[in-house]
């Protein structure tokens, strides 16, 4: 069974989700140990753009594995 087009944008949308979360929790904890001192909403902001770019990628990317499937079944 394929995954209809919105399906596809809601599993997409998920995994971006925890991964923003992931991302910013990561920024927070990790840029300090480099010195680098960035303003809460410079991280969301920051965080923000690569969502964008990841649910983009994402959704690309299951629809592309979604359509590549489709294609070897046999036929019938």
């Amino acid at each position: 069974m394929n995954q209809t087009r919105t399906q596809s944008l809601v599993e997409a949308a998920a995994n971006v989700l925890v991964g923003y979360l992931v991302a910013l929790v990561s920024q927070l904890l990790v840029f300090p140990l480099f010195g680098i001192h960035v303003p809460l909403s410079s991280n969301l902001a920051i965080g923000a753009w690569f969502t964008v770019i990841s649910l983009v990628r994402s959704y690309i990317l299951r629809r592309w594995f979604n359509g590549l499937k489709f294609k070897k079944a046999p036929a019938a």
